[in-house]
């Protein structure tokens, strides 16, 4: 976060508009009740415990570099401080798209040894992709998605498969279904999303088999998924899980026991077979606007 070092300047950017990423909305359990403190579940999961400097931590603030040239950001994609590495990378997602700044994302998404790096150059490289300008970038953003799904870390082969149910999900169905058993929870459920909107109902043994998954939040978003499934099997399966011993969990599972399956799937993506994003999505936790 950008330092102030006036009060009223500073709490000016607190009122400011949120970081859409940081949004709880996104996750399917919103709204759960909590009646008293031993009601809330802290997860470790997402949580990882380490050392940040203050330009580390404003890493995905691309003020400082706003109004740049993409020749001056393809230079800073290239330095040694991997502040400013991902900086970049962020920040040519909105660049016009060139041979330059796809060929660039596309090696700092695959050589980079920040895995930050390599996360945003995915997501950027993806975007360019998805831009209309042209099938070309689309097959480029694509392999580079494929070669992140063997990423050593787990958060850039979840990027990669969003990219790839972005660029082409029907294509790359293969791949994503290998990620449902990605040893990541953040993995399988992007994989287990991508899917769902691709098959529907077909999902359903799937959804079944993630709604007993040792990940809290995988079982959350099969819980959700499963209110798209019109099987006794699958209502079953949402009855049994107002029991679990997740709050997010039973509440996303009450839920989905009220949704109608059709208009569920309608509005989740499962029906389209296209990129576009839905109300209430976002290009990581993509959940319908019910």
């Amino acid at each position: 976060m950008t330092c102030h070092d006036d009060d009223e300047e500073f709490q000016k950017h607190l009122e400011e508009e949120p970081d859409p990423q940081l949004d709880p909305a996104k996750s399917p359990g919103i709204g759960s009740d909590i009646e008293a403190l031993e009601d809330i579940e802290v997860s470790r999961e997402d949580v990882t415990i380490g050392e940040a400097d203050p330009a580390e931590l404003a890493a995905a603030d691309t003020e400082p570099v706003a109004g740049e040239e993409a020749a001056s950001l393809l230079a800073d994609l290239d330095a040694g401080d991997p502040v400013d590495r991902r900086r970049a990378a962020l920040a040519l997602k909105d660049e016009a798209t060139t041979d330059a700044v796809v060929t660039g994302l596309a090696q700092a998404a695959t050589r980079d040894d920040d895995a930050d790096v390599r996360q945003f150059a995915v997501e950027a490289l993806t975007a360019h992709g998805t831009s209309g300008d042209g099938a070309a970038v689309d097959e480029r953003a694509a392999a580079v998605a494929v070669s992140r799904l063997d990423d050593p870390d787990p958060w850039v082969r979840a990027e990669a498969v969003v990219a790839l149910d972005n660029v082409d999900r029907a294509a790359h169905e293969d791949e994503i279904e290998a990620a449902v058993d990605d040893d990541h929870h953040a993995v399988r459920r992007n994989a287990a999303i991508s899917l769902f909107k691709l098959r529907g109902e077909a999902m359903e043994d799937r959804l079944l088999a993630l709604s007993r998954d040792d990940s809290e939040r995988v079982r959350e978003w099969a819980a959700h998924m499963l209110g798209g499934v019109d099987a006794d099997a699958a209502r079953d399966r949402l009855r049994d899980l107002t029991d679990d011993p997740a709050t997010v969990v039973r509440q996303t599972a009450e839920r989905a026991l009220e949704a109608d399956p059709d208009r569920f799937r309608r509005q989740f993506g499962a029906l389209e077979n296209d990129a576009r994003l839905l109300p209430g999505e976002d290009r990581l936790n993509r959940m319908p606007d019910l």
